[in-house]
């Protein structure tokens, strides 16, 4: 890395003792990512990095704005043969054609995969009358999500350690001071990939397993390539301390505190001054076949330093491919913070907030976007960066066509109260950017901002977008619900067109032709002072038609359940599940449902809950119409051993629908306990119930 790169760190340093805190750093306007020169670079900026933050954090207690909070740690039988297949069979929801994203469930029609706890369930699935649990593997750590592709399950996992001398707790205090006798419940994690033969299903074997430094912050698949985005905290040396020595006389004389901070900040940048750099990442490993690990560690060239002030971590794109697995896997490395995953088939970008150490008057939301290039299926390269005012709020902010980037975010702006000294009133918006990558001077090429949408809804922050083709649509609330439709044609024209208010709000939208939303939210009728009164809110299903973008209208409303209601897919779109097979047809909406319902005299109530799967037709002529519920509420688990044993009923999280070659469709209701499925026009009969054996972990 350049002298120039490190200008913004070292600015910040000059000062110490009793100097006055720092402010914050600027937004760095014309942000880039600089490979790494040399492991002596490369040092020397994780080392400026970490001064300036250690530096940062403490001066905010010369201010009394803080305490030393968190820098550093985190707190802390035979297979059944399948029949022929069905005709067509819903997938995991995923945003971007030809982008597959992972889940804990998969299928591919006759197989569907579970992770449940611990292990690894798999299932053959048609036809659905002889649904069973072919076979389970125990997965080392915490498995999370997977993928399938072709007869390779790929799976994450998590493994917590606690490093040499105990964990770093909050505020990254050292093991000694905080961990009790019997352990610390927190630690650093390693995230390992298991790739599984899944050709088998009573015997599903391990072909792979590679461990990452780092938990999983989102993974994407095109084809047998796989992207791993990976979120690590810096391992803060263990002398490092984030507060003085107690006395009490320091907090009745503000210069004195003054000068023991600053004598701390020294001592503890002598420590990180000292501190190697393998120190600050540690290696990553691959298991042989005989047991053995060998080391897959970072390259220092692999490591890529921004321009930009974010917070000092380590976020990795990590690429396998399946089809050669005896490659490994490559990395590209960033020093800052993790943010927000966006994929397409070629490109891959990251979007992390600019890191502000404490609240000041006229401060804004800014966030740092990095793209790179994934046609390459064996390694991402770096292609530019560029930045965009407010914060991402999830993946479906973001979206490119033709090589435009829109992105969708949310804005805070900070104003001191005048009232209240050092109290902030906060100043909420919603915007839309457009970044195209573009030649920087000096070489290179930068994200450059094409064209904007400065406010789409004053007051009010963003709670869905979706973007289709040359249109947009963004969902906004404060008391109702604002549908805002885009015409995004021209790129550095985009334009508001119109906007639909009702009360509640949307929070996922699913495109189900060129014409028509189906969104999922909260139904907030509003009391007579004009507020949502949430003690009558209830799920909400909605159809707009925003062919004519000048006049989108709702067309249909669904409510479902009572104010206790909820789904997983109000937050997660994995769990919502549009399936339309015949196009002349309705299509039929599946989601996780769960509720409280008083119970009946005489009954506990515990027997209130409610979780199944409930099924919808969705008919652009007729509206929403409830079919039925898949449930496992007759199934009780029982859990725990000796005399702390309790049952509880399986929580439904996921479907899957199937139709075979008759046209007859079928559903699967997922739970962490096992599988059920039932004929669509039957739901309350079921034709099979698979549960998961216990399994003693290993």
């Amino acid at each position: 890395m350049r002298v120039q790169n490190l200008v913004l760190m070292l600015t910040l340093l000059a000062a110490c003792g009793k100097r006055e805190p720092v402010a914050p750093a600027t937004i760095q306007s014309h942000v880039a990512l600089a490979r790494a020169a040399t492991c002596d670079s490369l040092q020397q900026q994780v080392q400026d990095t970490a001064v300036r933050q250690m530096r940062s954090e403490l001066d905010a207690m010369k201010r009394g704005n803080g305490y030393g909070v968190g820098l550093g740690g985190s707190s802390g039988g035979a297979t059944p043969q399948p029949a022929a297949a069905p005709a067509s069979y819903s997938t995991t929801n995923t945003q971007v054609a030809g982008v597959d994203e992972s889940d804990f469930v998969k299928n591919d029609g006759t197989r569907i995969l579970v992770l449940s706890g611990r292990t690894l369930f798999t299932a053959a699935s048609w036809p659905p009358q002889s649904l069973s649990i072919a076979g389970q593997l125990v997965i080392e750590g915490w498995p999370s999500t997977m993928f399938l592709e072709g007869n390779q399950a790929v799976v994450f996992s998590s493994i917590w350690t606690v490093p040499p001398g105990g964990s770093m707790g909050p505020g990254g205090a050292p093991a000694a001071a905080l961990c009790p006798s019997n352990g610390c419940y927190w630690g650093w994690s390693t995230t390992k990939i298991t790739v599984i033969d899944v050709t088998d299903l009573s015997a599903p074997a391990v072909v792979s397993e590679l461990y990452l430094s780092g938990y999983s912050a989102g993974a994407r698949r095109v084809g047998s390539s796989v992207r791993l985005a990976l979120t690590d905290p810096i391992r803060w040396p263990e002398m490092i301390r984030w507060y003085p020595d107690y006395d009490p006389a320091l907090y009745q004389d503000h210069e004195k505190l003054v000068a023991a901070i600053g004598a701390l900040e020294d001592r503890n940048e002598a420590v990180i001054r000292a501190t190697k750099l393998e120190s600050w990442f540690p290696l990553g490993e691959r298991k042989l076949p005989d047991g053995t690990k060998v080391n897959v560690g970072y390259s220092c060239t692999d490591f890529y330093v921004s321009n930009g002030p974010e917070r000092l971590g380590l976020v990795t794109i990590a690429t396998l491919d399946l089809a050669h697995l005896d490659a490994g896997v490559s990395r590209a490395s960033i020093l800052g913070d993790a943010g927000v995953l966006y994929a397409t088939p070629s490109r891959l970008y990251l979007a992390s907030p600019h890191w502000w150490w404490w609240p000041m008057t006229g401060q804004r939301d800014w966030t740092y976007v990095h793209a790179f290039d994934i046609s390459d299926p064996v390694t991402a390269a770096y292609l530019g960066s560029g930045g965009v005012e407010g914060h991402v709020g999830d993946q479906f902010a973001m979206d490119e066509k033709d090589g435009y980037l829109r992105v969708a975010t949310s804005t805070i702006g900070y104003s001191e109260d005048t009232n209240a000294p050092g109290s902030f009133h906060l100043e909420v918006s919603s915007r839309l950017s457009v970044l195209a990558l573009q030649p920087a001077d000096g070489g290179g090429n930068t994200l450059a901002l094409i064209g904007e949408i400065p406010q789409l809804m004053a007051g009010e922050r963003l709670m869905a977008t979706r973007f289709t083709g040359d249109t947009g649509y963004a969902v906004t609330f404060r008391y109702v619900d604002p549908l805002v439709t885009l015409d995004l044609k021209d790129p550095a024209h985009p334009k508001k067109v119109a906007e639909l208010t009702l009360p509640g709000f949307s929070t996922y939208l699913q495109p189900i032709d060129a014409n028509h939303l189906l969104a999922i939210g909260q139904d907030l009728p509003l009391d007579p002072a004009g507020r949502p009164d949430w003690s009558r809110r209830s799920v909400q299903l909605s159809l707009f038609d925003v062919g004519d973008l000048a006049h989108p209208t709702r067309t249909a409303q669904a409510l479902v359940g009572t104010h206790s209601a909820s789904s997983e897919a109000l937050w997660d779109h994995h769990a919502f599940n549009w399936y339309r097979p015949d196009e002349s047809k309705p299509g039929l909406l599946a989601i996780p449902f769960g509720d409280w319902v008083e119970p009946g005299p005489g009954s506990p109530w515990w027997s209130g809950f409610v979780s199944d799967v409930r099924v919808f037709s969705v008919d652009l002529a007729t509206g929403i119409a409830p079919i039925g519920a898949l449930g496992m509420g007759d199934v009780y688990i029982q859990q725990g051993s000796g005399d702390w044993t309790w049952w509880y009923r399986p929580w439904v999280r996921r479907s899957v629908m199937a139709t075979e070659q008759a046209g007859q469709t079928f559903v699967y209701a997922v739970s962490d306990a096992g599988i059920r499925t039932a004929e669509l026009t039957h739901l309350g009969t079921p034709l099979a119930t698979a549960l998961f054996p216990k399994v003693v972990s290993r």
